[in-house]
């Protein structure tokens, strides 16, 4: 199954996030379109990804061209800036995040589930 992706590209789309994140968690997946891991890691989540497009809404972040907004989102979600990072947003804060070769779809399966236990 394609992933829907999101072009995350404006400071704005963080507060939409937030508020979209109320109701539907949201994924944030932070890439470098020159890193060879990062590379690995989105062709494992599009390989892998599994989820009903209402469950989860997943977003994409070029970070060689939107930087700035990269900072924004780790000082927003006070997490440190990795390269490739995903964020699992739920009730606009941060449940889980994770870099490089340790971003699986199971996993995100896995906290996304947990979360739901505890605040859906």
């Amino acid at each position: 199954m394609p992933v829907p992706w999101i072009d995350l590209h404006a400071a704005s789309q963080i507060d939409e996030i937030v508020a979209q994140s109320a109701h539907t968690p949201c994924l944030l997946f932070k890439h470098s379109t020159r890193c060879n891991i990062s590379g690995i890691a989105q062709y494992r989540l599009e390989d892998d990804w599994n989820f009903d497009n209402e469950a989860i809404v997943p977003y994409y972040l070029d970070l060689i061209r939107f930087r700035d907004l990269s900072n924004q989102i780790a000082e927003r979600f006070q997490v440190h800036h990795e390269s490739p990072q995903v964020l699992l947003i739920i009730n606009g804060a941060c449940v889980y995040e994770e870099s490089h070769l340790g971003i699986r779809v199971g996993d995100i399966q896995e906290a996304l589930e947990q979360s739901q236990k505890q605040t859906f």
